[in-house]
Formats: structure tokens, C-alpha cells, sequence
């Protein structure tokens, strides 16, 4: 390694040669800062427009205040960080941001999770001297999504995250000067765009220019009135991220105080996600199985590989960007939509209830969940199979609110039928962690032999692209795995281009899989957050008694008295769905 002496506010330090102000200064633990920049190591981007210039620094020997984010280090540099300068270009500039933002904190979703607001208080901003015409657009609510441009300052990180990362396309910067902004193209409405709701812009927005639709209010209201039944489930990559709002480490397992602050919010019944994941499992090995024996007898008229569908955001970008390939995924629908259909109707049927009298709640990672439940073909004559969907970071906030000691909480168990689960149900929520679920149940039903070795490490791991193959007793099955939509774009192409050799693919819309999800605790990039999840998923599949989801007793019963068999008339109905052409098409006409 390479390095090179600066100096530092008067301080010596060594620095590996090409490396940035700002990243030299990070190294030596010397504070720059920042607000368009990001860096998200473990996701390979880095994003510093130079925008905003609050890390302006000092060079000596140069006229001018540089970007720190920008700016390498050369040998002999002297850095100046703490100057009076720079210190009033800093405030001045922070100043003239405020100016054309809204000063609503108080109300603002992002109140005391903004860092805008961070920065006023730590440069002491306490009043604005720049007073002027501020900056005024429409407020755009999707079913997943709400922007409210007025609160953007042009840093652009969705812009990176959405199309250098995931490859959607949906936000780009467009108009000049004053009245620049970031939205789709013509500034449609997100809903009509090609944006996913994969939540990642979400994720990295410094700001309330983009949050969530908080579903939050509905779902107090829900449980305060007593005529409604209202159930929850919870799916498998929350527990292993609630934890780190309540300042635990990541991937702190707690699984059991999540449950018990659903219960004491005045939930009806807890349940869990993986139960319905043990259900996809049965639906999507079938449809697999199907597939692949009609394939190895000479079949040419099926659709392989065979693509997962558990993620909707995933699901949205197939449909937009791929829709010639709709007939390829699963048509089995996701956790989520799974088990509300079987609470509705199965488990309603048990209660004695009409479905319009129950009300389902999930509490998801994935801000495309809250999209996902309010598509039709998830409608029963106008009643949703799952009402509302709050994100990890919007349950915290709510247990919050609601003045639960989340530390002292004794640990309670799922309700039944629909808490008990596999460990395969676990896994979903990682990358990998669905596919092997399915090869678990697929391999004992093709081969008709005892699987005694459930791990398929070699489908497990954070590479955006990996693959395996897997001995069906004799029987290669090539297995493709993608998580990051710009991934996921690679495999679609192979496919779309007569070049995939697989038979299933698995594809994960976030960094990391659910994990990762837009609506999970920020991790900033940071892989060992991720990794530490993923860890206690596998740990928690490992401490299951049952790890497949066939071996699943209220699965079984499921099928035994109400449903018959995976891929049964029943079945279809409920439990699986059909995919749309969504592209969109500009047509431009004179006047």
C-alpha cells in the first residue's frame, strides 16, 4: 500500500495515496460534515455529487474552499478542518438550505431522524438570514411511497440508489435552477411510474423528502374498535432487526418481546409470517416439481427456469421492465398474501366470523408489501386479504408510542394455528434462504428419500449473483440466486436472451434479501449489519425442531381440512395469482 504524509489542523498522519479529504479525515477520526455524500462500502457505491458543500475545507495554497468528499489528498497537503472560514461557509451555506425547506419539524415524519435537522443543531442554526421565495411542488402519495419535494435538498441519492443500484429508472433530476427537482420522467406521479416500492431511495433520503405511507393511525384505530377481530403476523427478517431501535446489537433474536408487544397492544391473535412461508413452500416446490418432470420428459412447451415470487418489489420490476417474460415466475403468492387469504377465509371460518370483521395487520421489512396488499387481485369483493402493513421502523416507533419498556417484556409464544412454523420458514428472510426452503421439500418429494442433511450452504452467502447445483439422487438441478435488482436484471437478461442454463431462480429485490428491506433500521451499507441478521436467521432455523416446511403439523392440517393438496382447484384460488403488462409508454402528440 501506497501512502503519502498531510497534514491535518497541524497533525501528521499517513494516508493511502488516492484517498479523498474526507475519507483521510474519517481514518484519523476527525469529524467532516456531510450531507449529499454516502458511502456505502459493502454495496460498491459511493455517491458524492458535491452538491451541498458543507465539507468544504481549507487547502493551503489554494484560493478557494474545496469538497472534501471529492478532493484527493496529494503528498505534503495541509488541510485546514476548524478555520473560522470554514466554519461560516459551512453555517452560511447550511442557512441557505433551511431558506427554501419547510419548517414543519415538529409534525414532519422524519422529526428527530433527519439529518438536516441534526445538522442545524449541531452547527447551532437558530435562526434563517436569508429570506426569499421558497420552492413549492405537489405532494405525490403512492400506495407504498409518499414525496413531498418541498423538503428535498438536491442531494440525489435515491437518483443513485434507484438507477446506478437497483437499475429502475424511476427518479432522475429534471428542470433547471430553482425549480430543478427530482421525480419520474414528465413528472408523472410515482404510481405511474416504473419505481418498485423496493424502498432502497427510502432508505438512503436524509430528509422527509421521501418516506413511507405509515399505515400506523389505521391500525390504532383498527384495535380500538371492539367489533373488529384484529390479527397480526410478523415476518421472519423483523425480529432479527427490531432489536437494534432499542439499542440492541444487530441480529439480536427477539422474537419472543416482539410477540409480546403485540399482544400487549391489544392484538387479538399473533401469528407468523413463516407459517405462510412453510405454505409458499408447498405451493412453489409443486409448481417447481411440475415444471422440472414435465422439462426432463421432454416437454418443450413449459417455462423454465423457474422464477421465485415472494418479493413484490421484485415482482412490480418484472412486470414493468420484463413483462414478455410474465409467464416464467411462480404464480404462487407471496407470505404475506398467502396468509391473509387463509386467515379470511380458513381461519375466519374457525372464529365463526364474517371476513369483513376481521382486519389483518402484517408488519413487514419491505415498504413493497404495503403496495402489494392493495393490488385487486389481492380484493375479495373490495375486501383486502391484508388491510394495513407497518414497517419494522414504523412498529418501533408505535411501541414507542404506545409506552412499552420494550427491555422488560417476558418473551411469550405465537398463537395457533398460524404461529407455528419450520425452520425453512425462517430462512425466507435472507438471500438464498427461499430457494433452500424449496430444495428441502422439493428434493424429498422428487427423490421419495429421507433428506438428512438440510444445510445447503452453498446456496448461502451475500455475492449479488451466486449459484449451485443440487444432487436430486442423481438428477443435476442448476439453481441461480440474485439479490439487488440491478443483479436480478443480469439473470433476465441471460433469460431473455435464450442463455440461462438454470431451473430456478431466486431473486431478492433488496441488498441482502428482506433483510436488507426498505423498511428495516438503517444499516448505511454497512455488510456486517446484514451479516449479523442473516446469522440469526440461520441460527434460529438451526434451534427448530422441524426444518422443513412440509413437516409442518398445522400445514399439514391445513391441507387435510380445507385446502386438499398443493396445486388443488382450492389452492389456485387462494393461494396463487397471475401476473400484468405494466410498461409504460410515452406517446408524445402535437397540439
Amino acid at each position: 500500500m501506497d501512502t503519502i504524509s498531510i497534514k491535518i489542523d497541524n497533525k501528521n498522519f499517513q494516508v493511502e495515496k488516492g484517498t479523498t479529504i474526507l475519507d483521510a479525515a474519517k481514518s484519523v477520526g476527525i469529524n467532516i460534515p456531510t450531507l449529499c455524500y454516502m458511502h456505502l462500502h459493502d454495496l460498491n457505491t459511493t455517491h458524492n455529487p458535491t452538491g451541498c458543500r458543507m465539507c468544504v475545507v481549507e487547502v493551503v495554497g489554494r484560493k478557494n474552499l474545496v469538497p472534501a468528499c471529492a478532493t484527493e489528498c496529494m503528498p505534503g497537503m495541509e488541510i485546514k478542518n476548524q478555520t473560522i472560514r470554514v466554519l461560516n461557509s459551512r453555517k452560511t451555506i447550511l442557512e441557505l438550505i433551511l431558506s427554501d425547506h419547510p419548517t414543519d419539524c415538529l409534525i414532519c415524519a422524519k422529526n428527530g431522524d433527519c439529518d438536516l435537522q441534526s445538522m442545524a443543531q449541531q452547527m447551532g442554526i437558530r435562526e434563517i438570514h436569508y429570506k426569499g421565495e421558497q420552492s413549492h411542488y405537489i405532494k405525490d402519495t403512492s400506495p407504498a411511497i409518499k414525496r413531498d419535494m418541498d423538503k428535498c435538498i438536491g442531494c440525489r441519492r435515491c437518483v443513485t440508489m434507484c438507477n446506478d443500484v437497483q437499475t429502475v429508472g424511476a427518479l432522475s433530476a429534471i428542470n433547471r435552477g430553482f425549480m430543478s427537482v427530482v421525480a419520474p420522467a414528465f413528472q408523472m406521479n410515482l404510481e405511474d411510474s416504473v419505481c418498485t416500492y423496493c424502498g432502497q431511495c427510502v432508505a438512503v433520503c436524509p430528509t422527509a423528502a421521501l418516506t413511507e405511507v405509515d399505515h400506523t393511525n389505521l391500525v390504532i384505530r383498527a384495535l380500538a374498535d371492539p367489533t373488529n377481530t384484529v390479527i397480526v403476523q410478523t415476518a421472519p427478517a423483523v425480529r432479527v432487526a427490531l432489536g437494534e431501535e432499542f439499542g440492541y446489537e444487530p441480529g439480536t433474536i427477539v422474537t419472543g418481546k416482539m410477540t409480546a408487544a403485540l399482544k400487549d397492544m391489544g392484538f387479538d391473535y399473533v401469528f407468523d409470517t413463516d407459517f405462510a412461508a412453510d405454505l409458499t413452500i408447498m405451493e412453489e416446490a409443486a409448481e417447481l416439481l411440475d415444471r422440472l418432470t414435465r422439462h426432463l420428459n421432454g416437454d418443450t412447451t413449459l417455462k423454465l427456469p423457474l422464477l421465485t415470487s415472494c418479493c413484490p418489489a421484485w415482482v412490480n420490476f418484472f412486470e414493468h421492465q420484463f413483462p414478455d417474460m410474465k409467464d416464467i415466475p411462480s404464480t404462487a403468492r407471496s407470505p404475506q398474501q398467502m396468509f391473509g387469504a387463509i386467515a379470511k377465509t380458513y381461519f375466519a371460518d374457525k372464529l365463526g366470523i364474517k371476513s369483513e370483521n376481521m382486519v389483518v395487520v402484517s408488519i413487514m421489512p419491505c415498504l413493497a408489501k404495503k403496495y402489494e396488499c392493495s393490488r385487486d387481485e389481492f380484493k375479495t369483493n373490495g375486501n383486502p386479504d391484508v388491510d394495513f402493513v407497518l414497517s419494522t421502523r414504523e412498529f418501533a416507533r408505535l411501541i414507542k408510542q404506545a409506552s412499552i419498556d420494550f427491555d422488560s417484556l417476558i418473551p411469550v409464544e405465537f398463537d395457533h394455528p398460524m404461529g407455528e412454523s419450520s425452520g425453512a420458514g425462517v430462512i425466507f428472510g435472507t438471500t438464498g434462504g427461499v430457494i433452500e426452503a424449496a430444495v428441502r421439500t422439493a428434493y424429498e418429494t422428487f427423490t421419495k428419500q429421507k433428506l438428512h442433511k438440510v444445510d445447503f450452504k452453498q446456496l448461502r452467502g451475500m455475492e449479488w449473483i451466486r449459484e449451485s447445483t443440487i444432487d436430486f439422487n442423481g438428477t443435476p438441478i442448476k439453481i441461480g440466486i440474485a439479490h439487488g435488482l440491478g443483479n436480478a436484471r443480469k439473470l433476465l437478461q441471460e433469460i431473455r436472451e435464450g442463455k440461462s442454463q438454470y431451473h430456478a431462480i431466486e431473486i431478492m429485490a433488496c441488498p441482502g434479501g428482506c433483510i436488507g428491506g426498505g423498511g428495516q433500521p438503517l444499516h448505511h451499507g454497512d455488510s456486517n449489519i446484514l451479516l449479523a441478521r442473516q446469522k440469526a436467521l440461520y441460527s434460529e432455523d438451526k434451534a427448530k425442531v422441524i426444518r422443513k416446511s412440509h413437516e409442518n403439523p398445522s400445514i399439514q392440517k391445513l391441507y387435510s381440512e380445507f385446502l386438499g393438496s398443493p396445486m388443488s382447484e382450492k389452492a389456485h384460488q387462494l393461494l396463487h395469482t397471475h401476473y400484468f403488462d405494466r410498461s409504460t409508454h410515452v406517446k408524445i402528440t402535437k397540439d
